[in-house]
């Protein structure tokens, strides 16, 4: 599992290591928080979950995109069956649940990690009906890819420093696009990122951390990213996130039921 939990090396080249944020694995890494955000005003991300194994233990985040389906990295529930993940909704305190789900269906990309930190991307089907009301909704899917100049929030529950405890209560953070081209040249063209990609960054101390994993990105109203991969934790370079423009359609293929590759 990818994002906050890859040790991500150094600036050159991230052929070793684990994904520098972190998935449900609390062995790898408790669990981590946006650094540099603020509180999240009640109700301004009714999209965003909380992925538990036990409920009131945060580990990943998530983003509700229909009533019966929630988006996240893949690195969050790589290792998982289903029963061992609930989804909690409709509240900026993770240990506060509105409601907690059941998953009964682990979509993982079928071409998750391949290559190294690609695709990382994995949808969860629930065991009911997500009950919508003013502080659960569903976000949309993009219409068109991220541009210079787009304002991204980033909302999540990660820690303010590397492996450090959740913080209780949601946090966000404006972040900006930066290209993939200049992304890339200032990881020195590694090729643990690629067009299923965005990059994104505001300023040194500010940025995801360990337990942002799978967390949502909004931009203009719509799902543009996910967390994926970084250095943590806010330490001047971009983050790296699953660029959910890139995946339209295989989100749609596995929510009609059409695709070829599940878990």
């Amino acid at each position: 599992m990818k994002f906050l939990y890859i040790c991500l090396l150094a600036i050159l080249h991230l052929s070793q290591g684990k994904r520098v944020l972190g998935p449900l694995q609390s062995y790898e890494a408790p669990s981590s928080r946006i650094i540099g955000g603020q509180d999240a005003a009640i109700g301004s991300a009714p999209y965003q979950v909380s992925l538990q194994q036990v409920v009131g233990s945060h580990s990943c985040g998530g983003a509700i995109i229909n009533e019966r389906w929630v988006i996240t990295a893949g690195h969050c529930v790589e290792i998982y069956v289903p029963a061992q993940i609930n989804v909690v909704t409709g509240t900026n305190r993770y240990a506060e649940p509105g409601a907690v789900y059941q998953t009964s269906e682990i979509h993982l990309h079928c071409m998750y990690d391949q290559p190294y930190m690609h695709n990382d991307i994995a949808l969860l089907k629930l065991t009911e009906n997500i009950t919508f009301n003013e502080l659960t909704q569903p976000i949309d899917l993009p219409r068109r890819p991220v541009r210079e100049g787009d304002e991204i929030v980033l909302t999540g529950w990660g820690a303010e420093e590397p492996y450090g405890r959740p913080q209780e209560d949601l946090q966000e953070l404006a972040l900006g696009f930066v290209r993939l081209d200049e992304c890339k040249e200032i990881f020195n063209q590694t090729t643990s990122m690629g067009v299923g990609h965005i990059c994104t960054f505001s300023e040194a101390g500010e940025g995801a951390c360990h337990g942002d994993s799978g967390g949502p990105l909004v931009s203009n109203s719509c799902l543009v990213g996910l967390v994926n991969w970084g250095r943590p934790c806010g330490q001047g370079l971009p983050d790296v996130q699953a660029n959910v423009y890139y995946y339209l359609d295989w989100i749609r293929s596995v929510i009609s039921g059409n695709s070829k590759c599940s878990t």
